[in-house]
């Protein structure tokens, strides 16, 4: 592992953030990982997802992107959290185990929505992206 390298932290992503997601681009620059998934559910907020962590629930898809700082820093605004929190009026960064393609496990940051959830918006194939073309909708429009 590189100096750079060992100054970065995981981060899983699995909305908007994703390739092909309308906020992908805040990922510039992040090193992508592969794809991966945590255990919980995922539920339709609005526009956006939220991931509540629930194990034994089912799969949430996504991606892991190695980040600097300075980056973590501006997900965290973007996300709701005031510089220096882990929590926000919407989500909470956690650290969770994330399973890669390849079935490996490790731990990185996540975004747990702490808001409500309505039972009935509950993305039961636990992938945003796939939701969103089985709706018909686009996921890179708010």
């Amino acid at each position: 592992m590189s100096d750079e390298e060992s100054h970065r932290e995981l981060v899983f992503v699995y909305g908007t953030l994703r390739r092909g997601g309308s906020n992908a681009f805040r990922m510039e620059g992040a090193g992508f990982r592969g794809a991966a998934r945590v255990e919980g559910e995922l539920h339709a907020i609005t526009w956006y997802p939220g991931l509540t962590l629930k194990p034994g629930a089912g799969w949430v898809i996504g991606e892991l992107y190695a980040v600097r700082p300075e980056q973590m820093a501006a997900l965290d605004e973007f996300e709701g959290l005031s510089a220096g929190e882990v929590e926000g009026s919407e989500y909470r960064r956690v650290r969770v185990p994330v399973v890669s393609e390849d079935g490996a496990e490790e731990e990185a940051w996540a975004y747990e929505w702490i808001g409500p959830v309505d039972p009935l918006r509950v993305v039961s194939s636990g992938d945003w992206l796939q939701r969103a073309e089985d709706e018909g909708t686009d996921p890179t429009v708010k």
